[in-house]
């Protein structure tokens, strides 16, 4: 038990009584008494504040954490005792999660329960540990205040983003797929079974205007097929070190785990075969493309165990491994960074080669320091010249990305909050055109 600021002042009081007996000796019995009368209210208060064993705690959360996202974490208090219960409280959530909140407070009805909660936002995958909660309650007569340890230490793990894909189902319900940047797509391609006619747009390439109907309603009429099902998709996955730097919260890594992941997703709702590729110096992981829950299960245990190593990304051995083992046309989405040009120049020979059998998409990070480095206002020969690197180093990689294009391979280039849009909707939009 401790003292609160009630007791220390009640306390406090007794202080000029004491000092006042060395001239008026009857006020130390005036003391003993007043001092006497605060212990009772302690005491008393002691005795009328609840339990620790009234009082039950319990944390709720997922079993798996979403990295780079706030996470939901719900304490649930029960008081059992007749009184309301004034109280704060620490959780001894992971320290390296960031979270909006240290300590908690609020009020306990009587006989009831009471609800708290608060986010953290892991920023590394992996294996975590939250330790007990600590709970502060006060008597009803504010003299004093207790302190109890509740046991609720519990192990979780971190995965790549999986809130996002819960977002997307319920978006896609309502919808409003709009608000996480993606575009609506209609499959007009030529593969695939017969699905409608319709009126003929300008947007619609001129092969799909179906002439009989055209003629027999006297207007153009374009036909809709149904996209093909159980195309194949490969995520590639770059875990070198250029792979390690952080851009704002995460890893470039992590962003290329999350959207990977969220890519896996939208292919495997469509219907499409998934696989992976993760590799460093050697290959790290390789899961064959098939389709279906399991499949994206296996997909998500494989992205969570993925870590930076501090080497040389060979691209040409991973690209070498996967050809050998994906024989069937795929749509290959390469996530990497590119370094100096000539240090790229082998992954461009490499694609070049893989694009006459597949359709390869080559998605980096852009860097927002060059670009903000690039567009800053030159103030002396310091400021300058940081421009003048910044845009030479922009545009290198400008020219490497429209040699990647040239090549025949796709390039996706963006910042790191769109990149999850930009890769799925650059699938959706190929997927529509019958590319894949």
């Amino acid at each position: 038990m401790l003292p609160t600021r009630r007791l220390l002042v009640l306390l406090l009081l007794a202080a000029p009584l004491i000092a006042l007996a060395g001239f008026a000796p009857a006020l130390i019995w005036l003391a003993i008494v007043y001092l006497a009368a605060v212990a009772a209210l302690a005491l008393s208060d002691a005795l009328l504040a609840a339990r620790p064993a009234q009082i039950a705690v319990e944390r709720v959360h997922d079993a798996r954490l979403s990295l780079g996202a706030d996470n939901l974490i719900t304490l649930i208090l029960a008081n059992a005792s007749p009184r309301p219960l004034p109280f704060t409280l620490r959780d001894e959530y992971p320290h390296v999660f960031p979270a909006d909140a240290r300590f908690l407070s609020g009020i306990i009805p009587a006989n009831d329960i009471y609800e708290l909660r608060y986010h953290v936002r892991p920023l590394r995958r992996g294996d975590y540990h939250f330790g007990d909660v600590v709970l502060r309650y006060r008597g009803p007569l504010g003299a004093i205040v207790r302190q109890a340890r509740y046991p609720t230490a519990a192990s979780v793990q971190v995965y790549p983003n999986i809130l996002e894909l819960r977002k997307y189902d319920l978006l896609a319900r309502k919808g409003l797929l709009h608000e996480l940047g993606l575009r609506p797509t209609r499959a007009r391609g030529p593969g695939g079974d017969f699905e409608r006619l319709r009126d003929y747009t300008p947007d619609d390439e001129f092969r799909r205007i179906n002439w009989k109907a055209t003629a027999r309603r006297a207007r153009p009429i374009a036909a809709d097929f149904e996209v093909e099902r159980s195309q194949q998709v490969v995520c590639a996955i770059d875990c070198g070190r250029l792979m390690a730097p952080p851009v704002g919260e995460l890893m470039r890594l992590d962003y290329a785990v999350n959207t990977a992941l969220l890519l896996s997703y939208v292919a495997t709702l469509r219907g499409d075969q998934v696989g992976l590729l993760a590799f460093a110096d050697t290959v790290q992981a390789y899961v064959a493309p098939r389709r279906g829950k399991p499949q994206f299960q296996r997909l998500l245990e494989a992205l969570y165990n993925l870590q930076p190593e501090p080497v040389e990304a060979d691209h040409g051995a991973a690209l070498s491994y996967l050809a050998r083992r994906q024989r069937r046309r795929a749509l290959i989405v390469l996530f990497t960074d590119l370094a100096t040009p000539e240090a790229a120049e082998p992954l461009v020979a490499h694609l070049a080669r893989i694009a006459r059998h597949h359709l390869p998409l080559c998605v980096t990070l852009s860097d927002p320091f060059l670009s903000g480095a690039a567009g800053q206002p030159a103030h002396d020969a310091a400021g300058l010249y940081r421009r003048a690197v910044a845009e030479t180093l922009l545009d290198e990689r400008r020219a490497l990305l429209d040699r990647l294009h040239r090549a025949g391979v796709l390039t996706l280039d963006v910042p790191a909050d769109r990149l999850s849009a930009g890769v799925v909707n650059t699938y959706l939009r190929l997927k529509a055109q019958g590319r894949l």
